[in-house]
């Protein structure tokens, strides 16, 4: 079903992106891969669907509910689970790792005392078989650990040579932060990766989308509603999906858009709360600054003349520009100070301090 919320995992349920897998495919036997676009873009489903495809052995580690300042075991829980969902393809291996153990369908790793397992370890163990390792939403590995993480990949880039990774990321500057391929102090510096941009629907295809989902519902609308929807999320699939399913249950387009507007008002407050829990005063600052976007405030001046105007008060050039890069690598505007998403641009209306 098209209008299915959850990441798709067969071919047949997903539109389009053919073009994509084929990329992924065409690309497997090199060590490194990103996936990255805007939120809703349908990056884990077009990962899903690519592996299964490829009946390459796999395994997806989900960060997505990842905390900032996450602990050791936190980052081994996120591996025990994933390793877990495919116990039955890896057993021959993990069984004879030092620092695993089998209980029931579960894979407890350790990471202390003396018999622990490494990151490094587990990696040149799984080795042994052609794995392909999908990291979701890798820029939440961002953080105390990361380091450690970046070293034992990009050991495993240099010798573990069964090994694929794929990383997916919505906040594609925090991505490329995170690997730091062009930060000499980073372990994966140098290192080339191959990535592929997922890209909105056109219109065209929007449409295809949506009279496609609503058949399968057995539901008729009107041409006028389609171009609405469209209207209204710009061709992100996941917006779509999310407007085709609303709008089935209540056949009414203005408390569609409203429910899409609050669902992102909730994400936009607390990308801003973890971004910046130690500041209620810079938090505010990114709600005025996203305010006076949306506004149409779409140059430097005008954004420092907005927020100076909103706070009474003068603003150093550092400061805006570090909440301008900021918002840019969360993938919440572009370069040009635009939204890259409508939804997220009529929530940032909103916003109050």
């Amino acid at each position: 079903m098209l209008f299915d919320e959850r990441p798709k995992e067969n071919r047949e349920d997903l539109f389009d992106r053919e073009k994509e897998i084929k990329e992924i495919m065409s690309n497997i036997n090199r060590p490194l891969i990103l996936i990255t676009g805007v939120r809703r873009i349908g990056k884990t489903s077009v990962l899903k669907v690519a592996l299964n495809e490829l009946k390459i052995p796999y395994v997806i580690i989900d960060c997505r509910n990842l905390r900032p300042n996450y602990s050791r075991g936190d980052l081994y829980s996120l591996f025990s689970n994933a390793l877990s969902s495919k116990l039955s393809t890896f057993l021959d291996v993990l069984s004879k790792i030092r620092g695993i153990s089998i209980l029931g369908n579960s894979v407890e790793l350790k990471w202390k005392g003396r018999e622990y397992v490494s990151l490094s370890d587990l990696f040149d163990h799984l080795n042994e078989k052609r794995i392909v390792i999908g990291i979701d939403e890798a820029q939440k590995l961002r953080g105390p650990l990361s380091n450690e993480i970046r070293e034992a990949i990009a050991h495993a880039y240099d010798y573990d040579r069964n090994l694929t990774f794929i990383l997916t990321g919505s906040e594609v500057g925090l991505l490329h932060d995170f690997l730091g391929v062009e930060d000499s102090r980073s372990p994966l510096y140098g290192r080339y990766y191959y990535e592929i941009t997922l890209e909105r629907f056109d219109k065209e295809k929007s449409q295809q989308f949506l009279r496609k989902g609503f058949e399968e519902l057995s539901l008729k609308v009107e041409e006028s509603v389609i171009q609405d929807i469209i209207a209204m999320v710009d061709g992100i699939p996941g917006w779509l999906t999310f407007a085709g399913n609303q709008y089935f249950n209540n056949k009414d387009l203005k408390k569609v858009k409203d429910i899409a507007i609050n669902v992102a008002l909730n994400e936009i407050n607390s990308l801003i709360s973890i971004k910046n829990n130690v500041s209620t005063i810079v938090a505010k600052r990114y709600r005025t600054v996203l305010r006076c976007i949306a506004k149409g405030m779409n140059s430097w001046s005008k954004i420092v003349n907005c927020l100076q105007d909103e706070e009474g008060s003068t603003i150093s050039s550092s400061v805006l520009s570090n909440i301008l890069n900021t918002l840019e690598k969360l993938s919440i505007i572009d370069e040009n100070y635009e939204f890259l998403d409508p939804v997220y641009k009529e929530a940032s209306k909103m916003l109050r301090n």
